[in-house]
This record gives C-alpha cells, structure tokens and sequence, in this order.
C-alpha cells in the first residue's frame, strides 16, 4: 500500500508535535447568496428567522439579512437541524450592526440562533466545551471547527 507523500508528512509532523492548526481560509465557506437564495434554501429546510423590525434589509440593524450569506453559513445552519432535529430560528443574519472582523455576520460567515431547549441540549451534548472567548461568554466547538457561542439571549454562530 503507497502512503501519500503529504500524508506521510503530515504524520511525521504529528509524530514530532510540529504540526500547527491553519487557521481558516477566508473562501472556506462556500460563495456569496443573495437575500431570495438563501432564504429559499432555508426555508425548503425547515429553517425559520425573524427580526425585531420585521424586516431583511442589510443596511438596517433591526432587520435579519441573508443579503451576502456563505453558502457554507446556509449550508452550516441546514446541516445543524437535520442532525439535531431541532426547531432552529434565525434572529441575526448579515445586517449591520454586529461587531467586525474577518469572520463576522456582514461578511457572512456568522448568524445568530434563538435559544431553545432543544438546540441548547444539541450543543452542550454534542460539541466541546472550549472554554470563555475574550468577552467572558461561554464557547462550544463543532468536529467542523464551527464556534457556538452563547451570548446571553441567543447562540453566536461561527461556520469556518
């Protein structure tokens, strides 16, 4: 059996401790959606959303935008209800008002989730506890590398 050059790298990487996690690449997480795609796509999941101001407008921080979602974001959040089975309610999506940086809501890579006891239950049993992020709120990491961070009133979600 032929083992792979990189593979056998990789392992020897391993084997001697040198092997340091990549950090995420910024296309990682699929192609832009617009607002209709994405929704379509969520909502044929059995995805719901709501916003405060009953809106999807981008430029408006009341609103739950899909406008410019990753598709991996989509993708992330379908793949979460089918395994957990659970109800799953966007309430932040691509809108202004989060805060910024790379892996952020604007640039498509986060949403935010209503608690509920159901999905709650799913990550606390399912992925592992890694800790407080900077801002003192609990974290939970995904197999995928995706963060589940609750902040309070609702679930930070980070899909790499």
């Amino acid at each position: 059996m032929s083992v792979h050059p990189r593979r056998l790298a990789a392992a020897a990487l391993i084997a001697a401790g040198a092997l340091a996690v990549a950090a995420p690449s910024a296309q990682a997480s699929g192609t832009k959606m617009t607002q209709a795609a994405a929704a379509a796509k969520l909502s044929a999941a059995g995805v719901t959303w709501s916003s405060s101001g009953n809106c999807t407008t981008r430029s408006n921080s009341t609103c739950t935008s899909f406008d410019q979602i990753n598709s991996g974001t989509v993708d992330a959040v379908i793949t979460l209800k089918g395994a957990s089975g659970c109800a799953i309610n966007i309430t932040g999506g691509t809108e202004v008002g989060h805060a910024s940086g790379t892996y952020s809501h604007y640039n498509g890579y986060k949403v935010d989730l209503a608690h509920n006891a159901c999905i709650d239950a799913y990550v606390h049993n399912s992925f592992t506890y890694i800790g407080y992020r900077s801002d003192g709120y609990p974290q939970w990491q995904a197999a995928s590398g995706n963060l589940y961070c609750d902040e309070g009133n609702h679930w930070d979600v980070t899909v790499y």
